[in-house]
């Protein structure tokens, strides 16, 4: 297997992980959603929120680029359970905790107003992201010995026990388990981001492939880890996940008993993800083949993603080594041509803070 995993480390960090600008323009687009909830709030009478927490692929630090800024953020907003209550003193529903935070968001600010979705509020923003906001209650219940336990219920169609911070938590175990490293984010995030980013590739796949979340379970499950080869990683571990969806379609929750990411025994996008898949492995194929250039392999990685980043990085560098002869330079006919190697990977670990 022709090695291109350098290339690939450059792929992730220049394309595939978020640029510090960008995370700091949707962190402070969060902060500024969180001012505006609570001022909202507190205009019209209603209880604090107890405390706010991010959660998803924001939390777990697996977002990756979109060239429309395609992103969402995921800011958990959580109150008291007996804080929600309504105009005659009964407990508030799901729905009406929702609308709460809907109408305390829309300060008439937005092009498109904030809108109650099935399991939290969207609020939309031009530059082509949004904030979803889940809504959380905490249960504080006593048990005989008057000892205090709590646990946490998200506004869904009704009440359902639920903490996305338990989801951020059991990756980063997975994440600290698993790899066989400590720098840049660690090896299975860099999958993570790296598979995300391959099943965003193509406008065309939008809706029909399986979600982040989705793919971040199934890397967790198959992930095949390769300290030295990065692409070696990325490709045994597209195979191993494309082999478990010939078995089965299911992906379990990782942290909510009874309960699955996907729909049924036939799950629509699961099967998009395992279709796509095998179609790239054997695109891939070239790769292992005696006499495979590195032209040729880095031609295959552009396939994979939908770019040009691989050719375009093998062009400039030899152009690069090109410019370093110099007009006149004599070389030694015995004397091979080194070249420089390629630019040292940053090993900081990346993040959103």
């Amino acid at each position: 297997m022709f090695d291109c995993a350098k290339d690939l480390l450059a792929y992730h960090n220049e394309k595939v992980t978020l640029p510090q600008a960008e995370q700091t323009d949707m962190r402070n687009r969060r902060n500024a959603n969180r001012d505006r909830l609570k001022k909202g709030l507190s205009s019209a009478g209603k209880p604090a929120p107890r405390e706010f927490v991010v959660q998803g692929s924001y939390a777990m630090k697996t977002m990756t680029q979109h060239p429309g800024k395609d992103y969402d953020i995921d800011d958990g907003v959580y109150f008291h359970k007996e804080d929600l209550v309504g105009e005659r003193g009964a407990e508030m529903s799901a729905l009406q905790a929702r609308q709460m935070v809907r109408d305390a968001l829309d300060d008439g600010s937005f092009k498109k107003p904030p809108e109650v979705r099935k399991n939290c509020v969207r609020v939309y923003y031009e530059a082509g992201f949004h904030v979803d906001v889940p809504v959380y209650r905490r249960v504080t219940t006593k048990n005989l010995w008057g000892n205090e336990t709590y646990h946490y219920e998200l506004a869904a169609s009704d009440w359902k026990r639920s903490d996305a911070r338990a989801v951020a938590s059991w990756f980063e175990a997975e994440n600290d388990r698993q790899s066989p490293d400590t720098g840049n984010g660690r090896q299975l995030r860099r999958i993570v981001r790296l598979i995300k980013k391959y099943a965003r590739s193509r406008d065309s796949w939008k809706g029909q492939v399986l979600s982040g979340f989705g793919i971040t379970k199934l890397v967790t499950e198959r992930y095949r880890a390769d300290a030295g080869r990065e692409d070696r990683a990325l490709y045994n571990t597209m195979v191993a996940i494309r082999d478990r969806l010939r078995g089965s379609l299911v992906i379990d929750h990782p942290v909510t008993p009874n309960e699955t990411i996907t729909s049924g025994p036939d799950d629509a996008r699961a099967r998009f993800l395992r279709d796509k898949g095998s179609v790239t492995i054997d695109n891939l194929a070239p790769r292992f083949e005696y006499g495979c250039t590195r032209q040729q392999a880095l031609k295959c990685w552009d396939k994979v993603f939908a770019t040009t980043f691989f050719s375009d990085r093998a062009e400039s560098r030899a152009q690069a080594g090109a410019s370093l002869l110099g007009v006149g330079t004599v070389v030694p006919a015995a004397a091979p041509l080194a070249f420089p190697k390629a630019p040292r990977v940053d090993d900081k670990p990346r993040g959103f803070g």
